[in-house]
């Protein structure tokens, strides 16, 4: 009876401005490694967007904003890999999120958040910061580890897509 599942499609956030990234790394790993019907689309355009003015009219948004808003209501799920910037999250994706907070796209998205460190221990500040903010929105965050480079990074990758798939469907309403 049961058909097919449908396709769930995440879009993968850098978030930071590094072109060399290994975040960026990370989410074209995310991508690389996704099971068939899982699509992971990034994001790279953090830079494009203008500094947050809450005086501007919604519909009157900026260009850049109004895409970013569109792949984020295109996806079922997003996936944010951040460098930690001073023990916080870095500004450019503040300036994302608070663009996002009036908006809706955000709200009750299902969300993962992780950075691409040299160890375990390393970007946890960051990452409750990136939480923190996201609670503005009421994201269903399914996973807020940093992953390590090294061997057991794609396991680590491949588990958080996992999450956010059984994060999606447990949120989605029954088809039929």
């Amino acid at each position: 009876m049961g058909g097919p599942e449908p396709r769930i499609r995440i879009l993968g956030i850098l978030g930071s401005l590094g072109a060399k990234s290994s975040n960026l790394a990370l989410l074209e790993r995310a991508a690389s490694v996704a099971p068939e019907g899982i699509e992971v689309a990034l994001y790279t355009g953090l830079g494009d967007l203008p500094h947050f003015d809450p005086d501007l009219d919604p519909d009157d948004a900026p260009s850049a904003v109004r895409a970013l808003r569109q792949a984020i209501a295109a996806s079922d799920a997003v996936l944010i890999a951040a460098p930690e910037y001073g023990h916080s999250l870095p500004g450019v994706l503040k300036n994302a999120i608070d663009w996002l907070i009036g908006s809706g796209e955000l709200e009750r998205k299902v969300v993962a958040i992780t950075a691409s460190v040299p160890s375990a221990e390393r970007g946890r500040e960051g990452l409750a910061a990136l939480r923190q903010t996201l609670g503005a929105v009421r994201a269903v965050i399914v996973s807020d580890e940093p992953i390590a480079r090294g061997s057991t990074s794609e396991a680590a990758i491949r588990d958080v897509l996992r999450r956010l798939v059984e994060g999606v469907r447990a949120t989605r309403p029954p088809s039929g």
